[in-house]
């Protein structure tokens, strides 16, 4: 079961799992509805921070947030990398964390025009989210930055770095630490 905000996507295998026995689990799912699935106190979270390259060379749209927010680029920045950042939901793409909230002053509406492709670790913001992209896709977001992290690795164990929950902080670093931590240009 994967929780969002407004949905709760549940997968099945159907080698392992009948159609009754899935049929069945769901309608006990909506019965007891009024239970919570899932309580912040019952997860079991951690913290993580990660290294964020900030820069207009792989933030396109840094310059514009700062002129929309009638903010300087560092001051962006800085508020950005001052936030803990909470995972409110997992979608869109495998390991794709869509992290809350961000300083209102730099939230931004999400692109009219989407990118084809936005780079694998590009660092985002959408209305009051941000994210990191996990893998090279289309995407809408604003992009601000890079991590050089590898976030999702189908072949792990835990294949996803997050989880419902977890705290996230960015921590800046500059371009020869970017590199040095695998981060490609």
């Amino acid at each position: 079961m994967i929780p969002a905000y407004h949905s709760l996507l549940i997968v099945f295998d159907t080698d392992k799992s009948s159609f009754n026995q899935c049929q069945s689990l769901v309608e006990n799912l909506m019965l007891n509805s009024n239970q919570q699935l899932y309580s912040v106190n019952s997860l079991s979270t951690k913290t993580l921070t990660l290294p964020i390259y900030y820069d207009e060379s792989v933030g396109p749209d840094l310059a514009r947030i700062a002129k929309h927010a009638k903010l300087t680029v560092a001051e962006v920045i800085n508020l950005h990398q001052q936030g803990t950042y909470y995972v409110n939901a997992i979608g869109f793409a495998p390991g794709f964390a869509y992290l809350g909230e961000v300083n209102s002053k730099i939230a931004m509406p999400r692109l009219t025009s989407p990118r084809l492709s936005v780079p694998k670790g590009a660092v985002a913001i959408a209305e009051q989210q941000t994210a990191i992209y996990p893998a090279s896709s289309p995407g809408g977001w604003n992009i601000i930055g890079r991590c050089p992290l590898t976030l999702f690795d189908i072949n792990k164990e835990q294949p996803m770095s997050f989880s419902l929950g977890d705290t996230v902080t960015f921590d800046s670093v500059d371009k020869n630490t970017f590199l040095s931590l695998g981060g490609e240009l």
